[in-house]
């Protein structure tokens, strides 16, 4: 049951302001401000507003999220302005208001991002340049966004994160990336702070109100990892279960990520079809089911390690544990095909439009594969592949295990062929 939404006060309208505080808001957002009965921000972002703003001040507690139905519910019937650093809509605020009180419900009033005021300050094009944001969240979420000659900037979450970020860049071998860190971005203080490349970084911590501009590059030797599915196999820690990069390629292909859909990942092995799942965007989201707990706990490593840090791992037995999870868009079954009831289970959770692939490589797998064309149709493959290896003196192919795969879409009216 969708719960239901607070009484909305009588107005709520968000105000953008930056560290230049009150000189840089706009008349209009004065207006607002000015007007208020009730004013909610941080307590930095409140005390940069003037006595004349009369309303009562209030403090977001922590955490934020969980307390903002009450705390608009406890004002209801009243004129609320909400404070948000820069743009309220860009990671901010507004985000968690509008989900709340519903679309078009309240009224924005943005100011210029810190992303805004650090590219004209460096000369980006801020279309060239990908955000990544570490406010509440961890720094492995970074390493999706690192490719040699990119340009980041990363809103950090306090005066910690460049040293973090230089670690992070350290580790996973773009140590001769270039970082700077722009500080009070648009205020009186604003100063680029330190600069140096993350292998040779030596500064203490700094101003917390800070972002840092990366020039990402690859240290020689280090492994090089594309944007799209099909990573080396020598990314992943494993025991050998893993999907082998060429079919983990012709997997995420069946399986047609898109922004914002959710994978189930049954039987995770090493955890790499839903990790390169989550790669292809941040929005996509992912669930992995593994029964061994040593190959779960692996699985979070490679995770964090690659750059998707949010993948849920559920250690436990499918099909149990699967009535547990959200809805899928799509199901990938990487293991445990002859557990009775999986695959009926995994293809009645699926939506409309939903698309399910599972892989094997034995005969017993094989025919529960072949029944599931012969029902719901789909597309039934053998992809094999071969690798050049030394023969004595020549070179001849080594012939990798075949894989079956089934890829199907589930569509409303392709009824169950052998009912």
């Amino acid at each position: 049951m969708t719960p239901a939404r607070p009484e909305p006060p009588a107005a709520v309208t968000v105000v953008g302001i930056g560290a230049d505080g009150w000189r840089g808001v706009p008349e209009t957002s004065r207006t607002a401000l000015l007007d208020a009965e009730v004013l909610i921000g941080g307590p930095r972002q409140l005390d940069l507003l003037p006595a004349e703003c009369g309303g009562q001040r209030i403090a977001w507690p922590s955490p934020l999220r969980p307390a903002v139905p009450g705390l608009l519910a406890a004002h209801a019937g009243r004129r609320i302005a909400v404070l948000a650093s820069g743009d309220p809509m860009f990671y901010g605020i507004g985000r968690a208001l509008t989900e709340v009180l519903g679309p078009g419900t309240v009224h924005v009033l943005p100011h210029p991002s810190s992303v805004s005021y650090a590219a004209a300050r460096l000369g980006w094009p801020l279309e060239d340049v990908d955000v990544v944001t570490l406010v509440g969240r961890p720094a492995a979420r970074l390493a999706a966004a690192l490719h040699d000659g990119r340009r980041l900037l990363v809103l950090s979450a306090d005066a910690g994160t460049p040293g973090e970020v230089a670690a992070l860049l350290r580790d996973r071998g773009f140590g001769p990336s270039r970082m700077r860190v722009l500080e009070q971005l648009g205020g009186e203080k604003e100063r680029v702070g330190a600069e140096a490349t993350a292998d040779d970084w030596p500064h203490p911590p700094g101003d917390p109100l800070n972002v840092v501009a990366v020039e990402c590059r690859r240290a020689p030797g280090a492994l090089r990892l594309g944007a799209v599915p099909g990573l080396p196999d020598e990314a992943y820690e494993h025991d050998g279960q893993l999907t082998k990069r060429h079919v983990r390629a012709a997997t995420l292909g069946a399986l047609a990520p898109a922004p914002g859909e959710l994978l189930w990942d049954v039987g995770g092995g090493s955890g790499s079809v839903a990790i390169e799942w989550m790669r292809t965007h941040p929005s996509c989201r992912a669930v992995t089911v593994e029964r061994d707990a040593v190959r779960a706990e692996r699985i979070v490593r490679n995770a964090e390690r690659l750059g998707v840090p949010g993948l849920r791992v559920v250690t436990g037995t499918a099909p149990a544990v699967l009535a547990e999870l959200p809805p899928p868009d799509a199901v990938f079954v990487g293991g445990g095909l002859t557990e009775p009831g999986l695959l009926q289970e995994c293809w009645r959770a699926l939506p409309v439009g939903g698309r399910l692939v599972a892989n094997t490589v034995t005969l017993e797998s094989e025919a529960v594969l072949a029944d599931a064309h012969r029902r719901h149709g789909g597309e039934l493959v053998r992809l094999a592949v071969a690798h050049a290896v030394p023969v004595g003196g020549f070179t001849g192919w080594r012939q990798a295990m075949p894989v079956t795969q089934w890829a199907a879409h589930k569509t409303a009216d392709a009824p169950d062929r052998r009912a």
